[in-house]
This record gives structure tokens, sequence and C-alpha cells, in this order.
């Protein structure tokens, strides 16, 4: 909690009960100092028996050293729920004993008849007293009638939409578009003020004009922009793809890839790391670890959330964008850039995330441009789940990735696979790992579910437009 400042210390009154609530103290900056006294007692004995003895007590104190942080617990402690049980006569029963599985049990502890107990989902998030003034109900005129509500003035359980005016599109569209909105060319104008945002749009430009399919993480690693420009930077130039195999890429204006085979080598490729004894290595052993872990989840009353600042349009203009005048470390040219990792895959390295959103002509490995073009010349329908490609291509691409990445795991850690087979089967491995099994192949994609390390980049996005 100390190496974290914006954690908040736990103090459990029942550690032992996993139903306790715990209270929360803040942390604060002082300048004490830590002092050691000792009290030492000596005894005198008098000469008559009837006098009382005397007692000479000394003190002694040492600076240990100085603190320069404390925590102090300010909140409430009452939030406390106990699994108890009220009887008919009101006397209150434990039922710890009951609820709690401390051991292996038997059938027989699972089909006893116990009251009912349900916890509280969730405490309140507020362990300190606020004043709450409550306000008289408004007298009205009579005859009067409340005006009609519209969905302006109601507070919804979603935030606000954000203005970046992107425009989404489905594979079933019929048609695409071939400019952004008013309100998209607007926003970029207000925004667009300086030499640097410019040079920033032309070179966008060219990148579209190379390539009509780009990612966000594909663009933030070849221009330096800030991200907050290149929300409203994208939709100026692109729109966005949101079903289909080019689904979660920015796709140029006027450009459609469903009617041009050779827009194949741009779609996208979700690979997820595979991860169990299945593969040889448990999801502790990868090399790649969980950007986030329900182990690790801190509940919000725990967490000092720090006060977030608006970015306005005039803060873009001055300070947050690749023109401000701040003290930055690295140069303008490259201080926005994410590295190449984050869109391409090479042989011999680890992804960055356990999930990725790759495009296919960002695999750059032999091997997996063969799968990609085995139907080159030969393309005759465009579909939602293959595209250009051949049927399950996209399934045959993860199989060859993911034993790529389990022999670079095997070298980095052979520990793992000390009890695994032998080299000499390697065609065996590798159907074992592509699972020929059609039907265990479809279970388990019906089954795997987002690591907690995924970056998913497509909802990401997505939440940032709507």
């Amino acid at each position: 909690i100390y190496a974290d400042p914006a954690k908040r210390l736990e103090l459990y009154f029942r550690p032992k009960d996993p139903y306790c609530h715990p209270v929360c103290a803040n942390r604060f900056p002082t300048s004490t100092m830590l002092l050691k006294v000792k009290r030492r007692t000596k005894k005198k004995k008098q000469l008559d028996s009837e006098e009382e003895i005397q007692q000479e007590v000394q003190f002694e104190m040492e600076i240990l050293g100085t603190v320069a942080t404390v925590y102090k617990f300010q909140g409430m402690s009452d939030f406390q729920y106990l699994a108890m049980h009220s009887g008919p006569d009101g006397k209150q029963t434990s039922m710890y004993d009951k609820v709690l599985m401390l051991k292996p049990e038997k059938e027989e502890f699972f089909n006893k008849e116990l009251p009912l107990y349900i916890p509280p989902p969730i405490f309140s998030r507020l362990d300190t007293p606020v004043d709450y003034f409550y306000r008289p109900d408004i007298q009205h005129r009579e005859g009067y009638n409340n005006p009609p509500v519209s969905g302006e003035n109601l507070i919804g359980l979603s935030r606000a939409r954000r203005p970046h005016n992107a425009i989404f599109v489905n594979f079933d569209d019929k048609e695409i578009p071939t400019k952004p909105l008013d309100a998209a060319v607007q926003t970029w104008k207000k925004v667009c003020t300086n030499p640097v945002d410019k040079k920033v749009e032309e070179e966008l430009r060219k990148l579209f004009e190379v390539r009509p399919v780009w990612s966000r993480n594909a663009v933030k690693a070849n221009i330096s922009v800030h991200p907050d420009k290149l929300k409203l930077l994208l939709p100026y130039l692109a729109y966005y793809m949101l079903t289909g195999p080019w689904r979660s890429l920015w796709v140029r204006f006027g450009y459609d890839p469903r009617k041009h085979p050779e827009a194949k080598i741009y779609q996208v490729l979700d690979f997820r790391i595979r991860c169990g004894m299945k593969y040889g290595y448990a999801p502790n052993d990868m090399p790649v670890k969980a950007k986030r872990s329900t182990y690790n989840y801190s509940l919000p009353i725990t967490v000092k959330k720090p006060v977030s600042h608006t970015v306005s349009v005039h803060d873009l203009k001055q300070g947050l964008g690749p023109s401000g005048a701040g003290t930055a470390k690295k140069p303008a040219s490259s201080r926005y850039k994410l590295k190449e990792s984050i869109y391409i895959f090479r042989e011999g390295a680890l992804p960055p995330y356990r999930q990725m959103f790759y495009q296919l002509c960002d695999l750059n490995v032999d091997s997996l441009q063969k799968i990609i073009h085995r139907n080159d010349g030969t393309e005759s329908e465009c579909t939602e789940r293959d595209g250009w490609c051949l049927p399950k291509t996209s399934d045959d691409l993860r199989d060859t990735m993911s034993l790529m990445i389990k022999q670079i795991i095997r070298s980095t850690r052979p520990a793992l696979f000390s009890n695994t087979t032998s080299s000499e089967d390697g065609k065996e491995q590798l159907a074992y790992e592509s699972g020929e099994d059609d039907d265990d192949e479809e279970e388990e994609e019906e089954d795997f579910k987002p690591s907690d390390g995924s970056e998913n980049e497509m909802e990401t996005e997505i939440l940032d437009y709507v």
C-alpha cells in the first residue's frame, strides 16, 4: 500500500471473516520524528517495614528517524455485516460454521437446510458523513401540469456521448461514406491551428494513400500525435468498420474493401495467446503477464481517484498538442509514438498483450503469409467471417502462431516443458496444438473468454466515439 500513493490502507476488525468490511485510512504527508522511549523503574526498600516502598523512575529517549507519511482513519467503521440469523424469539445465532467451508466437505454439507443468508452485493462507496440538505416539495398553483420530459434533461446510466463525429459502417451496409461529417470537419479545423497539426494531417493522408485500411495502434506507431487529437483527426479522414473481416479498423473515405480482393491483406485477425495445461504451461507461467486481474481487484472505496483534467479545445491548441510548450523528455517527432510490436507480429518475439488485433499484412512471417495468399487470383466472394480468404484461414493462422509462441516460451523457460514429448513428435504436437478434432475446436471457441490482460482495442475504440 505504501508503494502506491493512490491506495488507502485497509484495516479488518475480523481478518478471518470474509464478510468483514474494512476501514480505510487516507495517506497524508507529515514531518514528525519517531522516538524510542525507555522507562526504567528502580525500587528502594526502606528500613522501616511500615513505610511504603519508594520507586525511582527514569526515562531515556532516542530519536530513531523522521516520518514523512502517516495514515489516518477518518471514516466510519459501522459498515459491518455478520453471518447471523434471527430466531422466532429474537435470539441471534451464528451461521459461520454453516456457510464457510474451511475444509473439503462431503455432499451432506451442501444439502443441509439453512436459513436464507444473502450478504449485500456492495457496501456504500462513502465512508465519511455527508450533509444532505433536503428540499421541501414545491407548491404549484392549481391547474399546473408538469412539462413533458425530454431525453435532454434526463440523468442516464451511461456517460454522455462524445462529439467525435465518427461514421460507423457495418459489413451489411450497401453504401460506404465518401466524405466526413460536416461536424467532424469543423471540429478538426477548430483544433488544427498550428503547422505541427497540419503536418500530422498530411502524414496521415499519405498513410491512407499507401494503405487504405489502418488500425489505430498502427497509426500511433507511425505518427507522433497526441491521442486526443488523433480522436478528432481519424473521423476527418476515414470511417470505422464495426463488423466483418475489417472490424475495428479505419478505412479511407471512398474505399470499399468488400469490392477489392487485394484488400484481403488488410483484414483483421483477433489473436489471443492460449493458456492452460493443455498447451504445456499455466496462465501464471506466461511471459506475457496480464494487465488486469481479478486477484488484484480493489474496491472503489480503497482507491483514491485522482482529479481528472478535462481536455478542452483550448488545451489541445495550447499545451496538450505536439506543439505545446511543455518540457518533454522525448522529441516531438516520437513523443507519442508506440513501438512497432504493438501492431506487427515477428518471428521470435512475443506479443505485448495476451489479446492482439493484427492486420494480415502485419504478420511478418513467411509461413503465415503463405497461408494468407493460398487463393491469390481465385477470390470469388467476400464473406463476413473470412473476407476474401479461404474458409478457416484465421484458425490456421492462430494455430501456427500459437505453435510459434509455444516454441518461444520453450526456449526461454525449458523447465515448463521438461515432461513434454520430444521434438521428434513435431507433427503430432502441431496436430495437438491446432486441434484437428473439429468438435473440440468449436467447443473451445465457444467457451473461450478474453484474458484479463487483453487490451480490447475494438471495444475501447467504440466507447471513445459513442
